[in-house]
């Protein structure tokens, strides 16, 4: 995919840059810029009272940080000269803040309280945490031999080969496609981007000029492809291959995959341990409607859209009114001649006030060339987007009115929702009882308006409410008996997120299936990452850690990826050699008691409450009930005394049958 051309690669002189640094400060985001004026003068009077920030309103940048014209000017002129000295080599004065320092500093830049244990948080993402670098061959005593295999080449499985690499660990990587990136290569639907400003959906240790706030799936998709190109792992990835099974050997502790690729060909891979990366977005879900496969025009699900489809003065049809519907509508309203969206049940949207928005260049200048610029942009819109709304998620058991929202916050949220939507739907308040929710908002994953809306009041969109009775060649029948004739009908379901791992057989002590493990209760992990029976095997957006609350999965997953690096160092250290680590049954079970204890106080769980969180039996097994830096600590600690341990040194491994990894 070809890559945006960047205004560094064109070097300016020392004259042209200082010039467009001033005009670009201009637009600069002052509550970043008293960041990075602490990093690098180190002047602890740019967080006095003078220059605190007010609280941001909803999910606003928040520019001027609530500062006087006088505050703001002065912020913009030491800013210039402390950036122009560090350009030509001054170095910062204050490159590591301590904890409580960092605390302090997103305090002031969001003007709210930050929990202190948000300290060693901020510091990794700074890349002040040894244990998150990427280099780390010194650290790890790698067995002769010894090796890993990662299943997925998506936003996880490049993290983990990334890291893998760094410690000179060796590894492969299974892919099913074509090529890198997961979900965002399978999903190229109109419309199709993110929900989560892409400045936190990126590594932190690849950061990048983007073009957009939010960002379409081609540039995040180019994203991914370069951060494969730029830390050479392409050589590691096995494409059009996929693992059809992964048994444990309980003989000389190591896993036997199985792989076939799209020419036929089987392969099968012995490795020491087993990552699986293929996350949540993966299986797509089919709806049993009797009667879809014989319709006889296109009807596809959304990650399987044809690239050269044309709908223009087509009858279309939708079903489903989740995330992917919600920006494939919009974005082919104008070119169809009607379109009927199908809708089970009501969503929650929120306003999306940077939806399709560039990012202007003087802000891409200091993204790009400031130091502390991006890192402290990305801190903030963190906390925006990630824990500030954990609290207002807690059930109040006394809260009087638990049939539209579960406490007084909550109420208030319900509230702004319902007057953005009438606003949004204008002369067409016909449509409001059909497209105001009638539980809590935040009760399903909240989504992005992209003018959803506004679309829905269009004279050539209708909404269907209620069921589908079936479906026939050429026509939508709904539960009311009325046949809808339409030309194309897209199926917007979403995907199969409570089945995890079920896009391969997995086998581990016994014989045991991860579906025999998982059938009765549902899927559940410690810490989301390793199951019990599973030895020498961890999950990446695993079981209870999908962020319903908000925020970024890529910071969560580099976390995650930290963890298994963290046990994999201890585990070589200890043995000298190959090892077996298997989670406790008893830790595990422990902690998801927890977890589910924790999802019975939230919103999820209210009584009445239906979506993709829940299996069958209503367990939450989806998203995390925990905050982000509580989560972060948990696997920060990396205590070995949670696996059961033992050393596989005098146990040698089965010679596999895949030279290249071996």
């Amino acid at each position: 995919m070809q890559r945006d051309t960047l205004a560094s690669d064109f070097p300016l002189s020392d004259d042209a840059w200082e010039a467009e640094l001033k005009r670009s400060l201009a637009s600069a985001n002052i509550p970043t810029l008293l960041m990075v004026l602490v990093h690098l003068t180190g002047d602890s009077d740019w967080l006095s009272e003078r220059f605190h920030c007010s609280r941001i309103r909803g999910l606003e940048d928040n520019d001027p940080g609530g500062l006087s014209e006088e505050a703001q000017d002065e912020v913009r002129a030491a800013a210039f000269a402390a950036i122009v000295r560090a350009r030509q080599g001054e170095a910062p004065a204050l490159p590591a803040p301590n904890h409580a320092q960092l605390v302090e500093m997103l305090r002031t830049s969001v003007g709210e309280d930050i929990p202190d244990s948000y300290g060693p948080m901020i510091a990794a993402w700074l890349g002040l945490d040894a244990d998150f670098a990427l280099e780390q061959r010194d650290t790890f005593p790698v067995p002769e031999g010894y090796r890993v295999l990662v299943i997925g080449a998506g936003v996880a499985g490049l993290c983990a080969a990334i890291r893998l690499q760094g410690a000179g660990i060796p590894y492969v990587v299974i892919e099913k496609n074509a090529e890198v990136g997961g979900t965002w290569y399978e999903n190229r639907y109109p419309g199709c981007g993110v929900d989560t400003p892409n400045h936190i959906y990126s590594y932190s240790f690849a950061k990048h000029d983007w073009s957009r706030y939010f960002a379409l799936q081609g540039e995040i998709q180019g994203y991914f492809e370069g951060v494969a190109d730029q830390f050479n792992v392409r050589p590691n990835i096995r494409f059009n291959t996929r693992v059809e099974t992964a048994r444990y050997d309980e003989e000389h502790l190591c896993w036997h995959v199985h792989t076939v690729n799209d020419d036929g060909r089987e392969q099968d891979y012995v490795a020491d341990i087993l990552i699986s990366a293929v996350g949540l977005l993966n299986v797509p879900k089919l709806p049993a409607i009797p009667g879809l496969e014989s319709f006889e025009g296109p009807c596809f699900h959304t990650a399987h859209w044809p690239q050269d489809i044309d709908l223009r003065g087509k009858n279309v049809g939708i079903i489903g009114n989740g995330a992917s519907s919600m920006q494939v509508v919009p974005a082919i309203a104008d070119q169809v001649k009607s379109l009927t969206v199908f809708q089970r049940s009501k969503q929650w949207a929120a306003p999306f006030e940077k939806f399709q928005k560039p990012v202007p260049q003087d802000v891409r200048f200091l993204l790009r060339e400031v130091p502390y610029y991006q890192e402290w942009y990305r801190q903030r819109l963190a906390w925006i987007f990630n824990d500030r709304v954990h609290a207002t998620l807690q059930i109040d058991p006394a809260w009087p009115h638990p049939e539209r929202s579960i406490n007084k916050i909550n109420d208030r949220h319900r509230e702004h929702f319902t007057s953005y939507i009438q606003a949004e739907i204008g002369e067409r308040q016909d449509l409001l009882p059909d497209l105001l929710p009638d539980y809590p908002p935040f009760g399903k994953r909240m989504l992005m308006d992209n003018g959803w809306f506004r679309t829905m009041a269009r004279d050539h969109v209708k909404l269907v409410t209620g069921g589908i009775e079936r479906v026939t060649p050429n026509a939508v029948v709904s539960d009311d008996g009325k046949a809808h004739e339409l030309d194309v009908l897209v199926v917007a379901t979403g995907f199969d997120a409570i089945n995890l791992l079920s896009s391969f057989k997995l086998y581990g002590r016994g014989g045991r299936s991860i579906r025999e493990a998982w059938d009765e209760k549902g899927a559940e992990a410690f810490m989301g990452v390793a199951a019990p029976g599973f030895p020498n095997m961890f999950i990446l957006a695993g079981p209870n850690t999908a962020l319903g609350h908000g925020g970024s999965v890529v910071a969560l997953l580099e976390t995650q990826v930290r963890y298994v690096m963290g046990l994999l160092q201890q585990g070589m250290v200890r043995a000298g050699g190959r090892f077996e680590l298997e989670v406790r049954k008893d830790r595990h079970d422990v902690y998801n008691a927890r977890v589910q204890a924790a999802h019975d106080r939230m919103i999820w769980t209210h009584k009445g409450m239906s979506n993709w969180y829940r299996n069958a039996h209503g367990k939450v097994v989806a998203p995390t009930p925990f905050r982000n830096d509580d989560y972060w600590h948990m696997l920060r600690k990396t205590d070995m005394d949670d696996y059961r341990y033992r050393s596989a040194v005098a146990i040698p491994a089965p010679a596999s049958s895949d030279k290249e990894i071996a």
